[in-house]
């Protein structure tokens, strides 16, 4: 896609989500992340009135007068987007793909932080860490941010794939890129090794994946782990009739069905994905936010964020 083209999507996007950020969501944003907790700011002398607790008996003990040590809220925040841009991610059977639903939910939260002056860093993966930009403040970067996560190509190496891969690709042609599978387990690793200072984490991905829930768990016990599940109706709902070819986004691997005996098996095995996926986020401690390519993204965002402020307040 042309740059002038990605620049206006990117323009569009943002007036499109300007009166979200600062009507709709300001207020809600601001009592749910409210910074990573207190930091040390000074030591003064007593006065009646202040807690006893705060007294530094070290200081207080070598000058023979009481002092008190003051801590202030530490408010800036740093927010991490973590966004699968596997080949699944490119599916969507309505006017816009799981990776264009991402894209908006990502610049909702990008414009957010911005604007309550927080940190917006992101994390592009599939099988491998494709890019990562590390937090920064500024509508500038904001806007790279959403341009990235809208347009950003996955270009493939020959070396990155095995011999026999490369033999394939030349015999078949294959215009679908391999080794574009999801590996949300490394994308976790990969952020609690660079990141030193706690973070909210948004993992936003169809959570096509297995083997990730412990490293999550593990993740999670440091970071704020929030997981963002993208989905598409025709995942749910098999959509015509007859003989159909499939096709594996993230392996390439083509089978023939039967639409009429597959729609019962791939409706229960849909539903049977996102209620283990539910229950091991559930049993993990993270939060889990569901959008799809149909519905406007902002409204599940803000549920999740009456219900994070509901529990804050408890």
């Amino acid at each position: 896609m042309p740059e002038s083209n990605i620049i206006e999507q990117v323009k569009r996007i943002h007036i499109r989500t300007r009166h979200q950020v600062s009507d709709v969501l300001a207020g809600a944003y601001l009592s749910v992340f409210k910074g990573s907790g207190i930091e040390f700011e000074e030591v003064r002398p007593y006065v009646p009135g202040d807690e006893i607790r705060s007294i530094d008996w070290n200081v207080t003990a070598r000058t023979g007068e009481p002092y008190i040590k003051r801590f202030v809220e530490e408010r800036e925040l740093t927010v991490m987007l973590l966004v699968d841009i596997s080949g699944s991610q490119e599916f969507g059977s309505q006017e816009r793909t799981k990776r264009e639903a991402a894209s908006e939910f990502a610049a909702l939260l990008a414009f957010s932080a911005i604007a309550n002056k927080d940190k917006i860093g992101l994390m592009l993966f599939h099988g491998d860490t494709e890019l990562y930009i590390p937090p920064r403040k500024g509508q500038k970067h904001a806007m790279r941010i959403v341009r990235e996560v809208m347009a950003h190509q996955h270009v493939q190496k020959k070396e990155d794939l095995s011999f026999a891969k490369r033999v394939m690709r030349f015999f078949r042609k294959a215009t679908l890129e391999e080794g574009r599978k999801t590996d949300i387990g490394a994308a976790l690793e990969f952020c609690r090794r660079v990141l030193s200072r706690r973070a909210v984490l948004f993992v936003l991905s169809d959570y096509m994946d297995a083997g990730f829930v412990s490293t999550l768990r593990n993740v999670n016990r440091r970071h704020d782990v929030v997981a963002v599940r993208t989905s598409d109706p025709a995942e749910k709902e098999l959509l015509g009739t007859g003989l159909v070819e499939l096709v594996d986004a993230e392996t390439g691997r083509v089978r023939m069905v039967d639409v009429e005996q597959a729609r019962v098996m791939l409706r229960e095995s849909e539903e049977k994905r996102r209620l283990v996926l539910q229950e091991s986020l559930r049993a993990s401690g993270v939060d889990l936010i569901e959008i799809d390519t149909v519905q406007p993204v902002i409204e599940p965002l803000l549920r999740f964020m009456r219900m994070r402020e509901k529990r804050v307040r408890r």
